[in-house]
């Protein structure tokens, strides 16, 4: 399920104009701007340095009279050329431009449906100190194919015209805190950390400005956070469950500043130099060199230092170690017993319905007739579940001119997900029966070695949390992938009240973790029976859905 988080798999990284389309990756950023001529040691923490006279704030400017600026996520070249190559592995890109990705995201939530605490790294350092060569080997050394990266770039404040012109003259301070907007950098890393969506501005360091577009990131199991100033604010620090400071040597990040600036940025050096004297170095001291003191580790010599790099790594590992756990083998034991809840709504079992229930479940069945037959059932269970919605009192003038009192749904938000593969083979149902109806889809497959649902991909309206969402799932057994769609739901805003799921067949173990751990949901299904095998196969069953429905069946599947 890609804040979105780094172009590799991680959380989900979308344009924001169109739907999310969850690659769950986040997108890299390259290293901020910041200089210091003392290079210090490992353990030093100048709690009370001899500071400097104090850098001119870039924010003692008048506010900007502009409308506030688009959310957006700046992405350097670096970074995403370092995404390609660590990351080819798990990115399969259609030739629709679409794009899987073959390792999927675990559950990131508990058998109560509540968000497992993601892991959260901060790192900080003066510019061109090497906080992106860092970010990139924990995230290449880790493993880990979800992961959210987050950077400071991304939130530098609009500026005003008169702001405009000094940048361009290289008379900006852009390494003071006043140049960065920290509440919204607050509330982004805050949303990150509970899961949700958010769009992350980009912003361009050619034309200083922010771009109109903006970049969709989502929480994941691991977080980077990385900026110049990223230990600056006391809020945000608190956020952070590991503070890392890269530490290089003052000539070695000029040079590279000069090399980046120039050839990135189009920069000239006289530029770069005066701006590197008057405010980089300035402030790097004052404000930034100071925030050592509140690293849990220090990195000297930055992406050089390759045991420092392990070190941290091994700590990460052992963090998500502690907070994993079996999903799926929770819920199939979870509840037993219990009467089933009542926000379950089961399809009246009519003489029609046993019938078509017989042609499915009957392993004799052929290919064709199961499709037939499965088609028709899940026609009614669309229909049932339509008649749960809200409906509103309305008069009709009939043919012969009389008035008729009638009935109409009370909203016209209504908008269908599929979980694939299973899923989308409801679609086709309720595209007949509600016209134009938008439909997004969710990826989810089980891990062949470990049993657990894990996402893929996904594809939702930019503006789902407006709608009243019906879930389709064929079959659900322990109920662990529906959890999971309901999550990204959720993630995405959308109300727990507004959110039905329509399955043609249920077990009740998968009923009861639905129920239990998303109370508000309405669950409706043709039929619920009593138990599910050790293969997390429903019984008495209709086997696996989506291979008879499809045609893939293997031999002795179930």
């Amino acid at each position: 399920m890609a804040g979105r988080f780094y172009d590799p798999p991680s959380s989900a990284s979308s344009e924001s104009d169109g739907g999310d389309e969850w690659p769950f990756s986040d997108s890299g950023m390259d290293s901020n701007i910041t200089e210091s001529d003392t290079p210090r040691n490992e353990g030093e923490a100048p709690l009370s340095p001899q500071f400097p006279p104090r850098p001119p704030s870039a924010g003692s400017q008048p506010k900007s009279p502009r409308s506030r600026r688009q959310r957006t996520l700046s992405q350097s070249a670096a970074a995403k050329a370092a995404v390609t190559t660590t990351n080819q592995d798990f990115i399969l890109r259609t030739k629709e431009q679409k794009t899987f990705y073959t390792a999927g995201r675990p559950p990131w939530y508990n058998f109560s449906g509540q968000h497992v605490e993601p892991f959260v790294i901060g790192i900080c350092g003066g510019s061109a100190s090497g906080k992106t060569t860092v970010t990139n080997k924990i995230i290449e050394s880790l493993g880990h194919p979800w992961v959210t990266l987050l950077s400071m770039d991304s939130f530098y404040k609009v500026l005003t015209e008169k702001q405009h012109h000094q940048a361009a003259k290289n008379e900006y301070n852009f390494d003071h805190p006043d140049a960065f907007d920290f509440e919204l950098l607050r509330k982004t890393l805050q949303r990150l950390k509970h899961f949700k969506s958010v769009e992350v501005p980009i912003y361009n360091f050619i034309t200083h400005s922010r771009e109109t577009k903006t970049k969709t990131m989502y929480g994941a199991n691991v977080i980077i956070f990385e900026g110049i100033l990223s230990f600056y604010n006391q809020e945000i620090c608190s956020l952070l469950d590991m503070k890392v400071f890269v530490d290089t040597d003052s000539d070695i990040r000029l040079a590279r500043r000069l090399r980046r600036d120039i050839s990135q940025r189009g920069r000239e050096l006289e530029g770069v130099l005066k701006q590197y004297s008057t405010f980089v170095k300035p402030s790097f001291e004052h404000y930034i060199a100071p925030l050592m003191a509140h690293a849990d580790i220090i990195v000297p010599r930055g992406g050089d230092n390759e045991v420092a790099i392990s070190l941290i790594v091994q700590h990460v590992q052992t963090q998500l170690q502690l907070r994993g756990f079996k999903l799926r083998p929770i819920l199939a034991t979870a509840q037993v017993d219990q009467p089933l809840p009542n926000s379950l709504h089961i399809l009246p079992l009519t003489p029609q319905v046993r019938g078509l229930h017989t042609f499915i479940r009957n392993k004799e069945t052929p290919r064709d007739e199961f499709i037939f037959y499965s088609r028709r059932l899940i026609r009614l269970t669309i229909e049932f579940a339509l008649s749960l919605l809200p409906f509103k009192d309305t008069v009709v003038e009939t043919p012969q001119g009389v008035s008729y009192q009638g009935k109409r749904i009370a909203t016209d938000k209504i908008v269908g997900v599929s979980v694939l593969r299973a899923g989308e083979t409801m679609e086709q149902a309720l595209s007949e029966v509600c016209k134009d109806i938008r439909i997004g889809k969710i990826l989810i497959q089980n891990n062949i070695e470990t049993g657990e649902p894990e996402l893929y991909y996904l594809r939702l309206p930019r503006d789902i949390k407006d709608y009243l969402v019906i879930l389709m799932d064929a079959t659900v057994a322990t109920g662990a992938a529906a959890m999971m769609a309901i999550r990204v739901l959720l993630d995405h805003d959308v109300p727990e009240e507004n959110i039905l799921v329509a399955s043609l067949l249920m077990a009740a173990s998968g009923v009861h973790s639905i129920a239990y751990a998303f109370p508000r949901v309405r669950i409706v299904s043709s039929a619920v029976d009593p138990e599910i095998n050790e293969k997390f196969f429903v019984k008495p069953g209709i086997g696996n859905f989506g291979d008879r429905y499809f045609g893939t069946e293997p031999p002795n599947e179930v």
